[in-house]
């Protein structure tokens, strides 16, 4: 049954449930947003998308993102498939910070850092959902020192479809200073579900700069120019040629996003076997690359899939990675702009828009 939607887009909303958490933890609801376009599964744990479904130069619909069946799979260790991540994405160098003169100290989950929000972040609490217009909001409070950040945060996360075209808008609101970052985690394959890697996608990211690593992917402090390096993704590269080309293992790097308030174009992914093409617009300072090195086909996904490195991409909107504990040299903004202030709003939008290029090959 249809409980919302719009008839200028003509967005199909419907809730139903999705599984029952484990002891009696209640269940887990599913809302599917559907155009003539595009296809959305969200559930409310982590915000998940589960699936998202375009069409190819054919017509034809395939889910484009990563995931699995059923809940148990989200329940269980995954890699953060579609999943909204905070209260600070990315990582924290050895999981510390200092708001107004106190030193916070969070769980340390990846090697010498703390990663997106420690052990039990954003993306394993199960949230509260309000069905809207064209989507679904949801909410959370994370209460002041869950997995060591200050203050109780109101957390707003709402998915609107409209067309093509959907958006992801993120709120929240504190009672003390402390640092906020979210974004979503969806890993996806523009070749559809079961295609084995992404190395005939071409990817292009409106970035002239990007933040170097150490060597457990802190950022080093420097902001180094994409110019005569492999970081120049300015014009398109096709993934497979260029790693080959540079002897690259992927990429796990934040690129460095124009100084605008407003929602600017950041990236474009286009898969030319199928013709579709994503692109990514962003009110956020950068955009993690990350090319799905960790992935070791050890998770069985949706379908009996396998997802093995290089199989899944993702395109992280957020603040820059440790900008609670940087000050990067060549840089004239002020990259603190990720810690919250006592009753302000903290806001975000991120927007994803999917096409299909239709082509004619003569020989």
């Amino acid at each position: 049954v249809s409980i919302g939607g719009s008839r200028e887009t003509m967005t199909e909303v419907k809730r139903e449930k999705f599984g029952d958490l484990p002891d009696g933890g209640g269940s887990v609801e599913k809302f599917l947003l559907k155009s003539d376009t595009v296809k959305v599964e969200v559930i409310s744990l982590g915000c998940i998308i589960t699936t998202l479904e375009t069409k190819d130069r054919d017509g034809k619909f395939s889910d484009i993102v990563l995931g699995f069946d059923h809940l148990e799979g989200y329940l269980g260790k995954h890699p953060y498939f579609g999943a909204v991540v905070g209260r600070v994405a990315n990582r924290i160098a050895k999981g510390k910070f200092v708001v107004e003169g106190k030193t916070y100290q969070l769980a340390i989950n990846n090697g010498p850092n703390s990663l997106h929000g420690g052990i039990k972040g954003f993306d394993k609490a199960v949230w509260v959902p309000e069905v809207v217009p064209d989507g679904v909001r949801f909410f959370r409070e994370s209460p002041d020192g869950e997995e060591g950040y200050p203050g109780d945060l109101k957390v707003w996360v709402t998915y609107t479809l409209k067309a093509e075209e959907l958006t992801i808008n993120y709120r929240a609101q504190s009672t003390k200073t402390t640092p906020v970052n979210l974004t979503n985690h969806a890993y996806f394959n523009l070749g559809g579900q079961g295609s084995p890697n992404i190395y005939n996608h071409e990817f292009t990211i409106e970035a002239d700069s990007y933040l170097p690593v150490d060597e457990t992917q802190i950022p080093t402090g420097e902001v180094a120019s994409v110019q005569d390096t492999a970081f120049d993704l300015r014009k398109p590269v096709e993934l497979g040629r260029h790693l080959q080309a540079f002897h690259l293992n992927g990429f796990d790097h934040n690129f460095c996003l124009k100084e605008i308030k407003e929602t600017q174009f950041c990236a474009r992914v286009h898969h030319p076997p199928s013709g579709r093409t994503m692109e990514v617009y962003t009110t956020q300072p950068g955009i993690q690359f990350y090319t799905g090195n960790f992935l070791n086909g050890s998770l069985m996904g949706k379908g009996g899939s396998m997802y093995p490195k290089h199989s899944g991409f993702c395109l992280e909107t957020q603040n820059w990675p440790d900008a609670v504990n940087k000050v990067h040299r060549n840089c004239k903004r002020n990259v603190l702009g990720c810690f919250q202030k006592i009753s302000g709003i903290w806001w975000m939008v991120t927007k994803w828009d999917w096409t299909v290029h239709y082509s004619l090959h003569m020989q």
